[in-house]
């Protein structure tokens, strides 16, 4: 029985290395029914638990945490969610007092939602005034008051902070912009409303901020909706802070903020969003899948989860499924740019380059008639008529991307190295290449376009500092090796090329695409060399070079 318990303990370690919640729950449970007084196996089965959003599974464990007389940050998260979902704010007080919380950043925030959950908004909002004088934490403070005060109806004492008139400046963030626009709207202003709209965002909105704008431009009152009272407020504690933090920590950290903001606001879609996002940044694809469903279909953000849903099939390998979601959305929501974008995307990335030139079709059209191209969907066009062997169309839509980008150093690389491979343009090529390393000096990808340029131009001595520093900075990419190995026997360091051939050879992949690389034509390269294979190619032969060894 002890040899079963350790290895559910080390299956369970293992999963918690890999992100596996799903499994880190499992086996860390089974490994707590061997020995169930265990401080690091109840503290990881916590933390497992809260990742996959299974408080109630979570909740008994911290409760024994707690009554061993153990200190766990996480345990602490699952009790305050559920004296805050109980409303039992005396217990809640008590807790953050005895220094149970969840930390410095959040407890006085905390405290001061479960003094307006109690019905003592003065007490509530000298908490929040005590803890804008926390170093570091005044913007948080008067955000969370003027959200209380919104909560309660006082609209004049939340706009005054919101417009720094008090309290302020406050830095604006998406939601506080969202929250100001409820706020005048329920004051009667809803031009001042939009005027702070399109003054934060511009013109390019996404979908929710667009529906908000609409409503109010049309003169509806819209309800202040973001905080309906305690729970919603210490909901956008863990998820403001955990936004916060999000540069500064592990993503699986963050995650338990967003999954306890989710817990006690479940309509919180932002929340929901950013836990979906994290699973997908840890390779945690179907529960990421499964996070980006839960948003309703009805609600604005629906088109972005559903495009973030398509990407983590993607990666998931479920290409069938992800083109499955894009159809559908093809369908619903046609006339958004970003549906056929991302079909395109897609389609290219599983080189069905036809599919995808016409999905970067319709979004070209959608951008034109909003008078808002853009640079990328010309340039991914460019790609997939280069890959149809549709030049023309490429290099009109490469030059397009130019236009409206004129320094953009993929669309300089790419353009330029597509010339050299035509042997077209040479002195262009080289120039908008040079340009591009100028830009990004430590792109393996451009500095080998350089180097091989000046390999096509005969300017092998120059060549070789190039594609010798390409494959330092690339030194598993086949293709640059593949290069490093022609400008070396072009400069007569033949041993040298037959080694780098070889390397090349041996990173080639079943997923490397088969435009970039001909691995019969590196192995014919090492039984006969370069000179012979670009006779038998027609080729142009190399110029002299010193013929050593």
């Amino acid at each position: 029985m002890a040899k079963e318990a350790s290895g559910a303990y080390l299956a369970a370690r293992q999963a918690r290395y890999d992100h596996d919640f799903t499994a880190a729950a499992e086996y860390f449970t089974r490994a707590l029914t061997e020995d169930q007084s265990n401080p690091a196996i109840m503290e990881n089965a916590v933390v497992a638990h809260v990742a996959l959003g299974n408080f109630d599974r979570a909740l008994p464990i911290a409760r024994k945490i707690e009554a061993d007389d153990l200190r766990s940050q996480v345990a602490h998260m699952v009790l305050v969610s559920d004296e805050v979902l109980q409303e039992n704010y005396d217990a809640l007080l008590n807790r953050l007092e005895d220094g149970r919380g969840v930390g410095q950043l959040a407890d006085g925030l905390i405290a001061a939602w479960a003094q307006l959950g109690q019905g003592d908004m003065s007490q509530a909002l000298e908490l929040f005034d005590e803890v804008a004088e926390e170093r570091g934490l005044r913007s948080f403070a008067i955000y969370h008051k003027a959200l209380a005060l919104a909560s309660v109806g006082d609209f004049e004492g939340a706009d005054q902070i919101f417009a720094g008139e008090s309290d302020g400046p406050m830095q604006r963030t998406r939601r506080g912009v969202l929250a100001w626009a409820e706020v005048l709207s329920q004051l009667g202003r809803n031009e001042d409303a939009v005027a702070q709209i399109d003054d934060t965002f511009g013109t390019d909105l996404d979908p929710e901020i667009q529906q908000l704008r609409d409503r109010l431009a049309a003169g509806d009152k819209v309800p202040f909706s973001m905080i309906g009272g305690a729970a919603d407020g210490v909901a956008e504690v863990f998820f403001s802070l955990g936004r916060a933090l999000l540069s500064d920590t592990s993503e699986d950290y963050i995650l338990l903020y967003s999954r306890v903001a989710e817990h006690l606001s479940p309509d919180h879609i932002d929340a929901v969003i950013m836990s979906a996002e994290l699973l997908e940044s840890l390779g945690r694809y179907e529960l990421a899948t499964a996070a980006y469903k839960r948003v309703p279909r009805d609600h604005p953000s629906f088109l972005a989860a559903e495009l973030g849903r398509a990407d983590t099939l993607r990666r998931a390998d479920k290409t069938d499924a992800a083109i499955e979601v894009l159809e559908q959305l093809a369908q619903t929501h046609a006339d958004q740019p970003t549906v056929h974008v991302s079909a395109g995307d897609l389609f290219r990335q599983l080189e069905r380059f036809d599919e995808a030139a016409q999905a970067y079709d319709k979004a070209i059209a959608l951008y034109e008639d909003r008078d808002a191209d853009q640079w990328f969907v010309h340039y991914a066009r460019a790609i997939s008529f280069e890959r149809q062997d549709m030049w023309e169309k490429a290099e009109a839509d490469f030059r397009r991307a130019l236009e409206l980008n004129p320094e953009q150093p993929q669309v300089l690389n790419y353009l330029g190295y597509s010339l050299v491979e035509k042997q077209s343009k040479l002195d262009e090529a080289l120039n908008m290449i040079e340009r591009a390393v100028a830009a990004q000096p430590n792109s393996g990808y451009i500095v080998d376009s350089l180097g091989w340029v000046l390999y096509r131009l005969g300017r092998y001595d120059e060549a070789i500092g190039h594609m010798e520093h390409a494959a330092e900075l690339m030194p598993v990419d086949p293709v640059v090796n593949d290069h490093l190995g022609d400008v070396l026997w072009a400069v007569g360091r033949k041993t040298e090329a037959r080694f780098q051939w070889k390397r090349a050879l041996s990173f080639v992949t079943e997923d490397t695409p088969a435009q970039d690389i001909d691995p019969d034509r590196i192995r014919r390269k090492l039984e006969v060399g370069l000179d012979q294979v670009l006779n038998e190619e027609g080729a142009a032969p190399l110029k002299v070079a010193d013929d050593g060894d």
